[in-house]
């Protein structure tokens, strides 16, 4: 094998001479056993016999040169080389038929057909088994696969894959009957019950899913299959990437966890797609997350005038804005980009933008998300989710903006936790000012669950543990959430709004809901491993139960009340629910605002509690900032550079309150 790793190695001139040379002597052999079995050896004995061997061997590789037969590289030989090297041999059959007619034709013409069918099985043939020498060279360093379909991206990949690089393509597996048992670009098709004996037979150690335009339900029953068996699963992208040539058919990556859960997407309707921000302003807060960047990529194409994006984290804001800016190089849409950096709660901030722009329609993405720190940080995220919303809101109001999306979370509706908590007294604030009669901004809020690949969601988080090599870490064994992708959701977003007349909520069918726990076990198996348990103690991965976040739900909902009506978007319902009229409202407001600006937590969770937010806190009180006063207050201790008698009235108040609870 050395010896064959090291002719391979060899530089390309060095193999190309060793190639005219190996022609010469085929061409000279093919001709003389062309002779003799045509019974005419002794036209070769005389002078002229020599002469004409010695032109033919040197004028044939001349003739090959000619025709580009040796800047043919063997490894990538296809049909169209085969072809060209065929015309090529047939030339040289024809050189030796004009070099015998000069000589006297010393050969008779029964010998040129003999001579051609041995040139061709000599000449192809020694290329052939160079090829499959090469082939064999690298077979060490391959991985054994067997590829999911033999269909056209199934044999494209097998073609890609035989010409070299990581993997070597063992066989097929197709559901189709009419082709099992049949041979596809060299390889055996099996059944898909056949996996498991071909993983131990031919030491497979991948499967790749080659089905790119299946319905992502099917999928999704192959993927099941597949995640019980031993070895990992990759796929290749989805037919429109291949179309659209934003990747290739080789371009073989992790499983998308979107085919797992095998939800259809459903085509967009373009009457809604377009409605709110063709030719207008659009503005996008918390351009620079998962969601808002999402938006910003969809409102683009559908060619706004001016589309702008507001963040305060400057490196989000400066990506997204880089690539919408590379978007507009490359011609997808001719509008406008302009990047502000700043804070929803700069209030004034917000109406001079929304005034100097001419801002026609805002999408409102911006939030504190992530339940347990939004728990941990209590006043800030109330600052921001409510009290930015509110002054974006108002500002919206006076400059008359047309349309008013708000993006929404599932965890608003009976919540559990304070960032859910804030999102539906942001849905109450919405509804109250779209009843104002002297509004004549358009409200609507758009609610959903999780959304796969965002900042916070499980996915990444899993596969990055399933790397380390685990544990999986799932907080308990029953939960279990609603999921979307990214674009999808981004999408319905866009199209709900445009459907609102003022003041409704739109519901996202986000499907069945999804066990966590199984989400986990089937990204395990298919990254190949076993998931440790009871049943299988040497498993490589253990998921461990950490047990219930901080205001963490088992099941979320997307519903409050019945009131629930269907919409001509399969997938978007709208639900008319009971809000505060803005008096009362703005009261309320009044004396959250009191509270959080006096950083009295207690006081803000019991108005949290009085509002109609159905909000049921499950845990204790778990701010850091809330706890260590409390500490020190309780204990007498005070404060670094604070006397006893200089502790905040309001953690006074706080304490007492504590303690008579």
């Amino acid at each position: 094998m050395q010896w064959l790793v090291a002719l391979v190695m060899l530089p390309r001139r060095v193999k190309r001479g060793l190639l005219r040379m190996a022609d010469v002597l085929l061409m000279t052999g093919c001709l003389l056993l062309a002779v003799m079995i045509s019974g005419e050896w002794e036209a070769l004995q005389g002078p002229e016999g020599a002469i004409l061997l010695g032109v033919v061997a040197l004028t044939t590789p001349l003739v090959l040169e000619v025709m580009g037969i040796y800047r043919i590289v063997l490894r990538y030989m296809n049909q169209h080389m085969a072809l060209t090297l065929a015309l090529g041999l047939l030339l040289s059959v024809v050189n030796l038929l004009v070099i015998d007619l000069l000589l006297g034709q010393l050969l008779s013409l029964h010998v040129l057909p003999v001579f051609a069918l041995l040139v061709l099985v000599a000449v192809g043939g020694m290329r052939l088994l160079l090829r499959e020498l090469y082939q064999l060279s690298r077979r060490p360093q391959r991985q054994p696969v067997v590829i999911y379909g033999a269909g056209e991206a199934g044999c494209e990949l097998a073609r890609a894959l035989q010409h070299g690089g990581r993997y070597w393509p063992r066989a097929f597996v197709d559901d189709w009957r009419g082709l099992q048992g049949s041979l596809v670009e060299g390889l055996p098709v099996h059944h898909p019950d056949e996996l498991d004996s071909l993983i131990q037979r031919l030491g497979l150690e991948l499967v790749l899913l080659a089905i790119p335009s299946a319905p992502r339900c099917r999928r999704r029953e192959i993927l099941e299959k597949l995640a019980r068996l031993s070895v990992p699963v990759q796929t290749i992208p989805g037919s429109e990437d291949l179309v659209s040539g934003r990747a290739s058919v080789n371009d073989t990556c992790n499983v998308a966890v979107e085919d797992l859960l095998g939800r259809e997407p459903v085509p967009a309707f373009p009457e809604l797609t377009g409605a709110d921000i063709r030719d207008k302003v659009v503005m996008v807060t918390g351009a620079g997350g998962s969601i808002g960047a999402e938006l910003c990529r969809q409102i683009l194409l559908q060619g706004p005038a001016v589309l702008v994006l507001v963040d305060n984290a400057e490196y989000a804001l400066y990506t997204i804005e880089q690539e919408l800016q590379r978007l507009l190089r490359s011609g997808a849409s001719h509008s406008s980009v302009k990047a502000q950096l700043v804070s929803i709660q700069r209030g004034e901030r917000m109406r001079e933008i929304l005034a100097s722009f001419g801002v026609q329609t805002l999408y409102h993405a911006a939030a504190y998300k992530h339940v347990p720190l939004v728990e941990a940080n209590l006043v800030e995220g109330i600052r921001n989710n409510v009290f930015g919303t509110l002054g974006l809101a108002m500002a919206a109001v006076e400059e008359k903006v047309e349309t008013f999306v708000m993006v929404s979370t599932d965890k608003a509706v009976r919540p559990t936790n304070v960032m859910g908590a804030t999102k539906r007294l942001t849905e109450l604030m919405c509804q109250a000012l779209a009843a104002l009669e002297t509004c004549s901004t358009r409200f609507c809020m758009v609610r959903f669950g999780n959304v796969l690949g965002s900042s916070g969601s499980v996915v990444p988080l899993f596969r990055r543990q399933i790397e380390r090599g685990g544990p999986v870490e799932v907080t308990h064994p029953e939960i279990t959430r609603f999921f979307m992708t990214i674009p999808e959701a981004a999408q319905l977003v866009i199209q709900a709004g445009a459907m609102g007349s003022g003041g409704e909520v739109f519901v996202l069918d986000m499907g069945e809901p999804v066990r966590i726990a199984d989400l986990a076990a089937n990204m395990i198996r298919l990254s190949g491993l076993e998931v440790k348990d009871d049943n299988h103690p040497d498993g490589d991965i253990e998921i461990v139960y950490t047990g219930l976040r901080p205001g963490e739900k088992l099941f979320e909902e997307l519903l409050i009340g019945g009131d629930v009506h269907a919409t001509r978007h399969p997938r978007i319902m709208t639900s008319r629910e009971v809000f505060w009229e803005w008096p009362a409202l703005e009261a309320f407001l009044g004396e959250l605002y009191e509270a959080i600006q006096h950083s009295r937590h207690l006081r803000i969770l019991q108005l949290l509690q009085e509002a109609p937010l159905d909000y049921r806190p499950a845990d204790r009180m778990v701010d850091p900032v809330w706890q260590a006063r409390h500490d020190r207050i309780s204990s007498k201790l005070p404060a670094a550079g604070v006397g006893p008698r200089e502790a905040p009235v309001s953690a006074r108040v706080e304490l007492q309150a504590t303690k008579s609870v």
